[in-house]
């Protein structure tokens, strides 16, 4: 590497333990620059570094306008460097730089990041921990209505596997509002959140264990990183024995006054396999009966949602079991009619409907206006008036369609043998919105962190 280049500018990881901690190569760096850039408290901290006559440029609220600081400094025979927060490749401002500058005009030397530290002090050991960064834009709160644009997102998709998360914060998504999102999707018993202040500093502080019931209502300092364990076993069912597809009807509490309302597993398949789900997907279950077919559905997507509704009490109190048992959070179930309830959804990228209330025709046109492009329609009848209802109504929405009849039997004992005992006919419908061309998204992400 040629360190005395001018035209190379250097990124430097620091940490708020100040000059002290950094080896020689580093603090050389930051004494020969002509131009020093990074968060205000750095350049107070390093200020003692510096040469006399040195350029500082607070950066906070102006990352997009770096690169071209370096380059004007590389230009005019000046030596610039950055004070990053720990390792500036570790979703920091070192990959940001990296991707708007030549190779030849950047030189990086990192640190201990401050999640590291945090494992560390913790004595824990982080290979096997998910890492996490959520210090970027203020999205505002998780929500039922929350997708994948929403900066908690991917934490949401942890929450359902990880036993151990390091988490690197932001002054709006901070401890507190971890906390409300783990409350919120019903996961406040098995985790714990561990919060790390001002790692470095002579104001470190270290707090164990939180349950988020706690967190979700308390304030901390910034900056700050969150580790999470879990510490609740979710119940072995055998889940882990269970089928990705195919769950076995079983599986599913079912009323046995009621029976009939559940979706046996081989309709359940046909109907998964047509509603072609994606892993993001948004979901609604209209009459969702026992909840096998949202239930599962919602298995198949761990990075979507389901939303279903059933208009018997009863019924939803015996989904929710379902819903405890087959251990699924990225599941809403809600009481009521559909035609009420569904307007406060996500427009969804596929529906299934197993039931109408009578309001068939309604509910097929609430559901075509808010179908995405691409979305699908899939609904099945056991009764020829609703098929002959739910054609019409499509074909007036303008909807293309198709039918499959399924015929299902299923073996049973009689003396020494056996006979095959059939279910009752079902008609599965299918309609398509079609495919609109989407916008090409810009590839610019600025760094995750403001100081690094």
């Amino acid at each position: 590497m040629d360190s005395h280049s001018a035209s190379v500018s250097w990124v430097i990881g620091v940490t708020d333990d100040g000059p002290d901690r950094l080896v020689p190569a580093a603090a050389r760096q930051i004494g020969e620059a002509d131009l020093v850039v990074g968060d205000g408290r750095f350049l107070h901290q390093y200020g003692p570094l510096m040469k006399e006559g040195v350029e500082a440029r607070e950066i906070k609220g102006r990352i997009r306008a770096v690169p071209g600081w370096l380059e004007e400094a590389a230009a005019l025979g000046r030596k610039a460097v950055v004070l990053a927060t720990g390792d500036p490749m570790f979703h920091g401002i070192g990959g940001y730089l990296a991707r708007h500058l030549p190779p030849d005009q950047l030189r990086v030397l990192g640190t201990i990041s401050t999640l590291q530290a945090a494992f560390e002090r913790l004595m824990l050991p982080w290979d096997g921990a998910l890492r996490i960064s959520i210090h970027r834009r203020d999205d505002g709160d998780w929500e039922d209505e929350s997708g994948p644009d929403h900066v908690l997102y991917p934490l949401w998709l942890a929450l359902g596997e990880a036993d151990l998360i390091g988490l690197l914060t932001s002054p709006d998504n901070g401890p507190d509002r971890i906390a409300r999102m783990i409350v919120s999707t019903g996961l406040a018993a098995r985790f714990t959140l561990t919060v790390c202040e001002r790692m470095g500093s002579g104001e470190e502080r270290i707090i164990h264990a939180l349950a988020p019931e706690e967190a979700a209502n308390r304030t901390f300092v910034s900056p700050n990183v969150v580790v999470l364990m879990r510490t609740e076993i979710v119940n072995e069912l055998a889940l882990k024995n269970l089928p990705v597809f195919g769950i076995p009807d079983r599986c599913f509490q079912e009323n046995i006054s009621r029976k009939g309302l559940m979706t046996k597993r081989e309709a359940r398949a046909v109907t998964l396999a047509v509603l072609a789900l994606r892993p993001t997907d948004v979901v609604w279950d209209i009459g969702a009966g026992s909840g096998s077919i949202g239930l599962e559905a919602a298995r198949l997507i761990p990075g979507g949602r389901v939303f279903a509704i059933e208009k018997d009490p009863g019924r939803v109190r015996e989904i929710r079991r379902n819903q405890a048992v087959l251990d699924v959070y990225n599941y809403r179930i809600d009481a009521g009619r559909a035609a009420v309830g569904i307007h406060d959804w996500p427009d969804p990228d596929a529906v299934f409907m197993g039931g109408s209330g009578g309001e068939l025709a309604e509910l097929i046109c609430e559901v075509s206006q808010r179908l995405r492009p691409g979305g699908r329609l899939v609904m099945n009848f056991i009764a020829l008036e609703n098929l002959a209802i739910a054609m019409a109504s499509l074909s007036q929405c303008h909807f293309s369609w198709d039918v499959i009849q399924l015929q299902a039997a299923r073996s049973k004992p009689i003396l020494d043998m056996n006979r095959l005992s059939a279910d009752t006919p079902l008609w599965i419908l299918t309609a398509q919105r079609k495919e609109e061309n989407p916008a090409d998204p810009s590839s610019d992400q600025l760094p995750d962190e403001i100081g690094s």
